[in-house]
């Protein structure tokens, strides 16, 4: 496939682009800065501005497509670039680059037809990430029919470009998959980071004590890109473990007490639910830190 995906350069895309890539796609970065990978082709756009997302997404992505008898079109957007958290810019900036680019994009991809967008959202979607002192969810495993009733700026962005994204699918009729993406995580960040956590739980708790591997998330990417005809949906995307060495008994005793635990779990079972994902679209993810850490 042809796409065109925005925040190639960024933490989660400078690892799914050169995987889309393996995959035999011809993949567009279209970022404010280059990635320069050898298999990916990098396109300087700012998303905020509308006539550059058209002019991008109508035009060529190579000088080898000259030489084609007519110019390709993409068959398929990929969304990630974003402020990617809070306290990164002004509350206010946040909220308006993450809502101007997304509308952006949406808006031009399906006025140009193209019929597969995939955009990310966030965990933080359900209030409990960036909340002010401790929040709990309503009840666990957290799955995608939990209220998403954020109060931070970088939440409430996703949120919204959620209700734009649904708007779009509905006007145009092609796919529109929004990834509520969980805490990203680098394989090297394994060995920096989990002994922390294996430590003190308590520093997983704003993540629903979840995570997802980079690999992992570009396979449910490149799931979503060849699974066809669901229209308008979102899906959790986190690893099946929990980020932690305590038992999902522990971490319910522990963080979770009160709060309604709506079926049986596993024993290192992620309370954010990626069952919707292993049914509708065959995502089953590969990685674990405790292959790194051997816990």
């Amino acid at each position: 496939m042809r796409i065109f995906l925005t925040g190639g350069s960024g933490k989660a895309g400078r690892h799914v682009a050169p995987y889309l890539a393996e995959q035999g796609h011809q993949v567009t970065n279209a970022d404010l800065v280059p990635l320069d990978h050898p298999d990916v082709h990098d396109l300087q756009v700012d998303l905020t501005d509308a006539g550059q997302v058209y002019s991008a997404l109508a035009g060529l992505a190579t000088f080898d497509e000259l030489d084609l008898p007519q110019q390709p079109s993409y068959d398929a957007v990929v969304h990630f670039a974003a402020v990617p958290a809070i306290l990164r810019t002004a509350d206010s900036a946040t909220y308006a680059t993450n809502v101007l680019s997304t509308y952006h994009v949406l808006e031009a991809a399906t006025r140009l037809g193209i019929r597969k967008v995939i955009f990310a959202s966030s965990e933080t979607t359900y209030g409990v990430c960036f909340a002010q002192g401790e929040r709990k969810p309503l009840y666990v495993p957290v799955d995608e029919e939990h209220p998403t009733v954020p109060e931070d700026s970088y939440a409430m962005s996703k949120v919204a470009n959620e209700v734009t994204a649904r708007s779009f699918q509905a006007r145009s009729g092609a796919d529109v998959y929004g990834l509520r993406i969980n805490n990203v995580i680098e394989p090297h960040e394994y060995a920096e980071l989990f002994p922390d956590f294996v430590d003190d739980p308590a520093l997983r708790r704003r993540n629903i004590f979840a995570y997802i591997d980079v690999r992992d998330l570009g396979q449910m990417v490149q799931r979503c890109l060849v699974t066809d005809g669901l229209g308008y949906e979102v899906f959790n995307v986190a690893n099946a473990d929990m980020s932690v060495a305590a038992t999902t008994d522990e971490v319910i005793a522990r963080f979770y007490d009160g709060v309604e635990v709506r079926r049986e779990m596993g024993r290192d079972e992620t309370f954010y639910a990626i069952d919707k994902a292993r049914e509708l679209v065959g995502f089953d993810p590969q990685h674990s830190w405790r292959d790194v850490l051997g816990a």
